[in-house]
């Protein structure tokens, strides 16, 4: 998965707006099994305290906090 899609996983996560894995994987155009590939390495790797909820349907962060993969210039 390239970095834009990882950002649009993150920014979907964040705002509690991807629907099932299915639906998830459809929106982002990438298979089932890469968005459980991918929210395994956020978890892992990043330490983002990631759940999915099944009241809402969609992925959250369990924690408040911010992942963002992009630079960010310091002034």
């Amino acid at each position: 998965m390239n970095i834009e899609k990882l950002q649009k996983m993150i920014d979907s996560i964040s705002q509690e707006n991807t629907g099932t894995p299915s639906e998830f994987a459809t929106k982002l155009n990438v298979s089932e099994r890469a968005i459980y590939k991918n929210i395994s390495i956020l978890r892992l790797e990043f330490s983002a305290p990631i759940k999915y909820c099944r009241k809402r349907k969609s992925y959250c962060f369990t924690e408040s906090g911010s992942l963002d993969l992009t630079w960010q210039e310091e002034n």
